[in-house]
């Protein structure tokens, strides 16, 4: 077995073993260097001795300072380093940096037009609820939906109903519940559910339809159609089943309209993509999220619009972010939305690096700022156009900033309220995540992982580390493929296997 390391910037003191199993000591590494200690793969060995008090550097980039002494050839881990001070959001470079993308023509995709000017690349029925109270009821019509009613309109793609855990016992005042009810709202209105909004409502919780929805939020067919909402307690609702018969009649007048409507030819400014990494380890900064970078800047050239999120995962990044910034007040954003970050978790007394998990760990991330090093790059190297607050529905083109907590379903639910028709997920532990509302494309950090998870990672960005594709070569295969998805020409994994997290809103507000 030839030992493998990996350094990401010629001034790094530390590399990652890239070999399966990881090497033991007295390896000899490319370099000469002969390792002290058994170092695990995607850990960092130390390329030089490194002073108590000194910093680890990585991508170039101090991510902790050692604690005692580090010799050259030690297995560098969390447990020797302490973690730096955040970044203070005073006096960052703003739109310092400039570059223009070369655009990128004649790609195109088969997705549905609405009547929004907005695209789909799905064509699917949504049951919107009001609150957690009617789950249980339209889970038992939506199966039913599924079974009896879907197989006699075969242009749709799926019945989907958006539940969620809010709607009552909350501050529904508060100045924060403007968070998860414009979330919802604004899922409501995405682009994969062609226009057609049909609410299921208990009757009593304080998210009433017409808050939730009102006049104007959503286009409808004609000027005077009303919203469409099935109240569970209305009194003509006699029994159970008549609650179900209700919320199955309804749904086919939508199910008729859906029908109706064709794929066509619409060029790749029309994509919304959503980027997000979870379960990371030490290859995600090296294979699969430089490869996304890649084929963000890709899209971008293309004219589409691209979304990076996971605020304490691009935290440590922020001067990369302010400075990449189209003007600065898109800087002024990013610094708003990062400072109000900091406040709520300040107000749940924890900070930043609260955000690694022992999977992040065991994969070889030592803390927060080397995670965050490695999140970011998924964004690409294109000016940052736009900022969005959590639950905002996207308004412009390009590479946005969506601020959003970097809990996997949680960012993926605002990314859908922003309006992504399409979303990319990487993944080095791996996970089974997907989404019912939109396709997930799935990317392994590993070979190994894409080995063993054959049938749920749609593309190996792992082929990187093991010198067999350039990150180049990965972003345009992405690309392509985002393309085919898009067309419905081909499902991914999780489409396939139907695998799907609920919605989980972000809800920063009290529960009463």
């Amino acid at each position: 077995m030839t030992p493998l390391h990996i350094v990401m910037h010629p001034a790094d003191n530390v590399a990652i073993v890239a070999n399966d199993g990881g090497l033991p000591p007295g390896t000899q590494l490319a370099n000469g260097l002969t390792l002290k200690d058994k170092v695990p793969q995607g850990h960092k060995v130390a390329l030089v001795d490194i002073p108590a008090n000194s910093a680890v550097v990585r991508y170039n980039v101090p991510i902790g300072y050692a604690i005692k002494d580090i010799p050259a050839g030690s297995w560098v881990h969390e447990r020797l380093l302490s973690m730096p001070d955040a970044r203070e959001l005073d006096h960052l470079p703003k739109a310092t940096v400039k570059r223009t993308l070369e655009p990128l023509e004649g790609y195109t995709f088969e997705g549905y037009r609405n009547a929004d000017g907005s695209v789909g690349t799905r064509n699917i029925l949504a049951i919107t609820q009001t609150v957690q109270c009617v789950a249980g009821v339209t889970d038992f019509a939506v199966d039913r939906i599924k079974r009896e009613l879907l197989p006699k309109y075969p242009n749709v793609d799926d019945v989907v109903a958006l539940e969620h855990g809010y709607g009552c016992g909350v501050a529904i005042d508060a100045p924060d519940a403007v968070i998860p009810i414009r979330t919802l709202r604004n899922i409501s209105r995405n682009p994969n559910f062609g226009g057609e909004v049909m609410v299921v409502s208990l009757g009593c919780e304080k998210l009433q339809p017409e808050r939730l929805l009102p006049p104007g939020s959503i286009p409808v067919a004609n000027a005077d159609e009303k919203l469409d909402v099935v109240c569970l307690q209305d009194d003509a609702h006699v029994g159970f089943m008549s609650m179900v018969d209700s919320i199955m009649r309804q749904a086919e007048t939508h199910l008729k309209r859906l029908n109706a409507r064709k794929r066509e030819t619409v060029p790749a400014s029309e994509l919304v993509v959503g980027v997000q990494c979870g379960g990371s380890d030490a290859f995600s900064g090296v294979t699969a999220n430089p490869a996304v970078g890649y084929c963000a800047d890709l899209l971008v050239r293309a004219g589409a619009s691209v979304m990076f999120s996971e605020t304490t995962e691009v935290r440590d990044a922020v001067e990369q972010l302010t400075s990449r910034a189209q003007t600065p007040e898109i800087a002024d954003a990013i610094v708003r939305e990062m400072a109000w970050y900091d406040e709520y978790l300040k107000r749940g007394s924890v900070d930043r690096g609260a955000n690694t998990t022992p999977g992040n760990k065991k994969g070889g991330l030592a803390n927060i700022v080397e995670k965050a090093m490695g999140s970011v790059i998924k964004s690409g190297t294109a000016p940052i156009a736009g900022v969005l607050a959590p639950g905002e529905k996207l308004q412009n083109r390009g590479l946005t900033y969506a601020a959003t907590p970097a809990s996997d379903f949680i960012c993926g639910t605002l990314q859908l309220a922003a309006g992504m028709n399409l979303h990319v997920f990487t993944t080095g532990r791996g996970t089974p995540y997907g989404l019912a509302e939109c396709p997930v494309i799935k990317v392994a950090t590993r070979t190994e992982l894409a080995r063993r998870w054959h049938d749920l990672m749609d593309i190996n960005a792992g082929r990187i580390a093991d010198g067999e594709a350039t990150i180049e070569e990965v972003g345009w295969e992405m690309f392509r493929y985002m393309l085919d998805v898009a067309s419905g020409r081909k499902k991914t994994w999780a489409e396939q296997w139907k695998l799907a997290n609920q919605l989980v809103l972000f809800n920063p507000a009290p529960v009463t």
